[in-house]
């Protein structure tokens, strides 16, 4: 196959898909055509960065795999498209519990609540509906508790490569939870929905979202 060939096929790919696609998913694809190798593939790839990179459309690696997405300065224009709020609000305490879980998974309920010293599970509920974590296992100890990591979608909220792109810290307790505005683009696009949303609340714990809601019911 030509590389020419290859490329068309694999923007396709990465057109139609909205998840990332990883190398290995990649070379599955390709299982039958014993040509098509690793080096191959990459050098595809990175030919296809090269074509998009004065484009308003970029070809990323995120959460590790392949993906176009639209540039920052554009999403705006984005959300004002489809009409939605594509951007999460995230509560501190909720970047806290999820900062505890992303350095220590898989980790359990308990063992969140002994860092933070509060309870979580209102929080842990809200990070699995926001699909920023998943339940990954059953801890074998007494209880079978369930163990706790981060997705995909973590990744690619905070702009990771891979979980080996996490900040390294010393201790849970005294450093601050991670923040989206630590990758510039996310930065760009937490700007902009803060102009657009101005004070709305997108990311609130149960209970406190429910309140807020009876109160508007009242009025």
């Amino acid at each position: 196959m030509k590389k020419n060939e290859l490329k068309d096929i694999l923007e396709t790919l990465f057109f139609i898909t909205d998840v990332p696609v990883s190398l290995e998913r990649l070379k599955s694809v390709f299982s039958d055509k014993p040509d098509i190798k690793e080096e191959l593939l990459k050098e595809a790839i990175e030919e296809i960065t090269q074509d998009y990179a004065q484009r308003p459309i970029e070809l990323r690696f995120v959460a590790d795999g392949y993906q176009f997405a639209t540039r920052p300065h554009n999403s705006h224009y984005v959300r004002r498209l489809f009409r939605e709020k594509t951007t999460i609000r995230i509560s501190n305490s909720a970047l806290e519990t999820l900062s505890i879980i992303a350095y220590k998974q898989p980790v359990t309920r308990a063992e969140i609540e002994d860092v933070r010293g509060v309870e979580v599970t209102n929080v842990i509920d809200t990070l699995l509906e926001r699909k920023l974590i998943r339940i990954v296992g059953r801890k074998e100890t007494v209880g079978r508790p369930l163990l706790y990591g981060t997705t995909l979608e973590f990744m690619r909220y905070f702009g990771l490569k891979t979980l080996n792109d996490l900040p390294i810290i010393e201790d849970m307790s005294t450093e601050k939870p991670l923040e989206p505005s630590g990758n510039p683009e996310a930065q760009q696009a937490e700007a902009q929905a803060e102009n657009e949303l101005n004070s709305e609340e997108l990311f609130k714990e149960p209970g406190a979202r429910d309140e807020q809601e009876n109160k508007q019911e009242e009025n």
